[in-house]
């Protein structure tokens, strides 16, 4: 069975390579295929994607110094967040149904948190 801190090392280097890719598909493949606004929109979702994706690589890299259950919701929280606030501007971008835009907000939440956590489980050690 994998560690904590080897799944958090695998979920961020992937997501690293995916929101690399991603960047790269949206810059050359989809730049003239997406309004000014579609491609905004999907690069803010790369952005944030390869953020949390740092996020997930410290998590890993933290686990084995802050015990507790803390710093495994703050991964998973950011993992939560690629997914639904990264996830549904792709997906906005490409599609331009604009009822995805109401699973943003969540996956910005889930970051939030994730950062809050991340603070206050190094603050309380």
């Amino acid at each position: 069975m994998l560690s904590s801190a080897k799944i958090f090392l695998f979920l961020g280097a992937v997501n690293a390579m995916v929101s690399v890719l991603l960047g790269a598909f949206g810059a050359h493949g989809l730049k003239s295929k997406l309004s000014a606004q579609a491609m905004s929109t999907f690069q803010t979702g790369v952005e944030y994607h390869f953020y949390h994706s740092l996020g997930l690589l410290i998590v890993g890299i933290l686990i084995s110094q802050l015990p507790g259950m803390g710093i495994k919701v703050t991964g998973w929280l950011m993992f939560a967040g690629i997914i639904l606030f990264s996830g549904s501007l792709y997906l906005l971008a490409l599609t331009g149904v604009r009822q995805l835009g109401m699973v943003t907000p969540v996956g910005g939440l889930c970051f939030i948190f994730a950062w809050g956590l991340l603070a206050y489980t190094i603050f309380s050690q």
